[in-house]
């Protein structure tokens, strides 16, 4: 889920830099220039920090697992080629 403070931020930006008054016309391109945002970010299928932090920490300990794992096989491998 985005954030929707950046999203509100966004729009404000955007809405500032157009000329304009308070009317209805402008208050329906806002609506519509944060629709057409959203749609775009949900459309990019964004990660949170906390969701990607939480899958690099996953994936360092799998990678010093398989190097565990890894070794374990080339110490039984070695074993096997010594007790021929």
């Amino acid at each position: 889920m985005m954030n929707t403070d950046f999203l509100d931020n966004l729009v404000r930006q955007v809405m500032q830099t157009l000329p304009g008054t308070d009317s209805q016309l402008t208050k329906d391109l806002e609506k519509n220039l944060r629709a057409a945002i959203q749609g775009v970010f949900n459309r990019m299928d964004l990660v949170t920090r906390e969701e990607f932090e939480l899958q690099t920490e996953l994936l360092a300990r799998t990678r010093s697992r398989l190097e565990q794992l890894e070794q374990q096989v080339a110490e039984l491998e070695g074993q096997l080629k010594n007790g021929s």
